[in-house]
């Protein structure tokens, strides 16, 4: 079964950037790419670095530590086979959630 848990209001997310939120003892990075909104962990897997402060260019955020892109709606690192875990997204009456594994 998983968690469904709320992480913002919709208005909190800027197009285009990230932003972090700690949700079930994760980091969750948050991104809105026009009206949708994206959900992934928020450290890198390369070295832990924040993801979600990273920069975010057509749907691919930068970790600001080593320069690792992923393609936030697909976890998918740009250049190999590495994946992070995405979570799946809801927005109800202007309020984000995600779902969690439990």
């Amino acid at each position: 079964m998983s968690e469904k848990t709320r992480l913002c209001s919709l208005d909190e997310l800027t197009e285009g950037t990230g932003k972090e939120f700690a949700a079930a003892g994760r980091v969750i990075a948050v991104f809105r790419i026009g009206d949708e909104v994206h959900a992934m962990d928020g450290l890198c897997p390369h070295a832990g670095g924040p993801i979600g402060t990273g920069t975010v260019r057509k749907g691919v955020v930068t970790c600001p530590w080593h320069g690792w892109q992923f393609d936030v709606r697909t976890g998918q690192h740009c250049q190999s086979s590495i994946q992070t875990t995405v979570f799946e997204t809801s927005v109800e009456n202007g309020e984000v959630y995600i779902t969690l594994p439990e």
